[in-house]
């Protein structure tokens, strides 16, 4: 059985877990090291077990913790060679991943074992960002955590998976009234920057197949949105096109700064 958690999900940290008790990887590492090792211990995961981290992009809300961590405990870490190349200079990672780098080409599988990993790019304003699709034993997962807007590429990733973890950022009203500088609502609001909930809604609606079981709605934020809207938005999507809610998919909003539950994926 094929297990996922989310650690963190939000603009201070991110990291998630895929693992089958054997074997398991990290897509992103922005957690510290303490806290990742307490979260996984309270579902008896050791960092043994984790064989390779996959990275989205190189912001340091994602690699906060990455060059640490490998060169401490020497995971293989995969992104693609422009994103490998950003991180050889960035201040979290620079002269940290030595002999822990592993390349992946865009829209090309890799597989390890039982694991097959596909890397696509999203639009998001970091030096490159990627989404995953992951086929972990025949259950298939898509992640796409931070994008400006949804992409064909996006879509079809999305319309693949048995488990779809996708970015719900802001609610537009919320952003447009709040308090953010107008740069910085802008900076949002750019293709180049988050998804709203009324995009992700879009993405997931024109997505949907019956073989999806659960949408994770992730990167929520803390000053322009909150769980209700987030979760609103995309259910009354669903039900728009005759999608139940809690029986056809489970949907779930998860914890910007919390551990999730730990959920066993089939």
């Amino acid at each position: 059985m094929v297990r996922f958690l989310s650690l963190s999900s939000g603009s201070n940290a991110n990291c998630y877990y895929l693992g089958n008790g054997k074997r398991g990887l990290l897509i992103d590492l922005g957690i510290g090291v303490r806290t990742l090792k307490k979260r996984l211990a309270e579902y008896d995961i050791s960092f043994d077990n984790i064989d390779m981290i996959l990275v989205t992009h190189d912001h340091i809300d994602h690699i906060r913790s990455l060059g640490s961590f490998t060169q401490r405990h020497k995971k293989p870490v995969f992104a693609t060679e422009t994103l490998h190349k950003a991180m050889s200079t960035h201040f979290c990672t620079r002269g940290l991943l030595s002999g822990c780098v592993h390349i992946l080409e865009e829209d090309v599988s890799f597989k390890s074992g039982e694991i097959e990993i596909t890397a696509f790019t999203v639009p998001h304003d970091a030096t490159q960002t990627l989404g995953y699709h992951i086929d972990f034993e025949g259950v298939k997962f898509t992640f796409i955590t931070d994008i400006g807007y949804p992409t064909e590429a996006a879509v079809k990733y999305a319309s693949m998976a048995n488990h779809l973890i996708v970015e719900a950022n802001y609610d537009i009203d919320m952003l447009l009234r709040g308090p953010y500088p107008k740069s910085l609502k802008m900076r949002i609001l750019e293709d180049t920057g988050h998804m709203s909930n009324d995009q992700t809604a879009s993405l997931v609606r024109r997505a949907f197949h019956p073989e999806l079981k659960s949408i994770h709605l992730a990167h929520l934020s803390r000053n322009n949105n909150t769980p209700k809207l987030a979760f609103q938005t995309v259910s009354d999507a669903l039900c728009e096109i005759g999608v139940r809610v809690g029986e056809d998919v489970l949907l779930n909003c998860l914890p910007r700064t919390d551990s999730s539950e730990m959920m066993e994926c089939s």
